[in-house]
């Protein structure tokens, strides 16, 4: 079984205002228990990501704007799956291009949208099933 203190959450918004809010939900919830880290791009986002499993630490559960300047949402998605498979993936937006969703789904295995502004309780809902996903899936392995 993984150690817990090793696992990651990772915030993906062009929006500083919407990391903050993130990054303190989550914290309230999931401090104590991972490591909590927020990007304001894809392609920073997947700097962190490649930094941090390589110090060890389990990338589990994005959570990504779709509309940023640079790549999109789906795109990072699709690229974050690609490199770590078994992350977690929730989109978190105020506007979806239905094309884009459904390559998320797709290609990149995407297990939850949630619409901005979002309910701080059906996020960590979500994530909390995300995480049940997670650890059935690894421990079926």
């Amino acid at each position: 079984m993984m150690d817990k203190n090793k696992g990651l959450f990772l915030c993906v918004d062009d929006e500083r205002i919407v990391l903050h809010s993130l990054r303190d939900q989550l914290y309230k919830h999931y401090g104590k228990t991972y490591v909590i880290e927020i990007a304001e791009s894809a392609e920073e986002g997947l700097e962190i990501l490649d930094e941090f499993s390589q110090d060890g630490y389990i990338p589990l559960i994005i959570i990504s704007d779709w509309l940023m300047p640079g790549m999109k949402g789906d795109q990072f998605f699709i690229e974050a799956h690609r490199r770590f498979p078994h992350v977690i993936k929730v989109m978190l937006s105020g506007q979806v291009d239905s094309t884009a969703l459904q390559r998320a789904r797709d290609e990149a295995d995407m297990f939850d949208v949630i619409s901005k502004p979002w309910d701080a309780k059906e996020l960590i809902r979500s994530i909390d099933e995300g995480l049940l996903h997670f650890n059935s899936t690894a421990s079926g392995k």
